[in-house]
């Protein structure tokens, strides 16, 4: 494996890795429980919104994981009133749980009011969306070769400079795991090939749960335990 960048939010590696595999633990992210809101008691909505649309936001307001036994959930208290032309309300409402407090919510209008208790559970992405910890994606690494007469072809670092970069008068690789392109794409520049071996780019990013190496473990443990379900069911 190689990193190639690393982030409490996103993590972006190389590895010789079977298609198969990678899939598998891709698909194992929905595996992992995380906290998340998942029903409100709405006391007071003066608001434009209807209770099941601020409901609806809520739910994806990503909150700090925590361990919960099954059955149990945390409660938030969330109040505000409108002023003047309008407020708008953070998800710093709910309090200290909250990863981003500048989630916007709901616009208040003055003399509105909204008042309810958000309740949160663990639960996993299979059971739904709002308990996914991240996006997950993983692709083929692209082998780029440039020639003599492809170091001539400068309009691709103007075209794609994420993937190529002038050194002087030649055009030369910048970031190889950047490229999206194939050798179709390459048809009307000579000496440009790109192409494909076993290898692959991770790219991991965190909506905030969670740091988005800890995803990458513990969709692998949660791989791994299914995979010793199968294992004893079989026996």
């Amino acid at each position: 494996m190689e990193t190639i960048n690393k982030t409490t939010e996103k993590m972006v590696f190389t590895g010789d890795v079977n298609v198969s595999l990678a899939n598998a633990i891709r698909r194992s992210v929905a595996e992992i429980p995380t906290l998340a809101i998942s029903e409100i008691d709405a006391y007071k909505n003066d608001s434009a919104l209807y209770d099941e649309i601020i409901a609806h936001r809520l739910g994806l307001v990503s909150l700090k994981n925590q361990k919960m036994k099954e059955g149990e959930t945390v409660e938030y208290k969330f109040s505000a009133k409108g002023e003047d032309e309008g407020v708008m309300i953070m998800a710093s409402e709910l309090g200290s749980d909250v990863v981003y407090p500048e989630t916007p919510i709901v616009l208040l209008g003055e003399g509105q009011e909204i008042e309810l208790v958000a309740r949160a559970k663990s639960g996993k992405g299979i059971d739904h969306a709002r308990y996914t910890p991240g996006l997950f994606t993983y692709k083929h690494l692209a082998k780029i070769k440039i020639s003599g007469e492809g170091e001539k072809q400068t309009e691709l670092a103007e075209l794609h400079p994420n993937v190529f970069e002038m050194f002087g008068e030649k055009l030369k690789v910048k970031n190889a795991s950047a490229c999206e392109l194939d050798q179709d794409d390459m048809e009307s520049y000579p000496g440009v090939d790109i192409s494909f071996d076993n290898k692959l780019v991770f790219s991991i990013e965190s909506w905030g749960q969670m740091d988005a190496k800890d995803i990458f473990t513990e969709a692998c443990k949660a791989l791994k335990g299914n995979l010793s379900e199968v294992a004893k069911a079989i026996k």
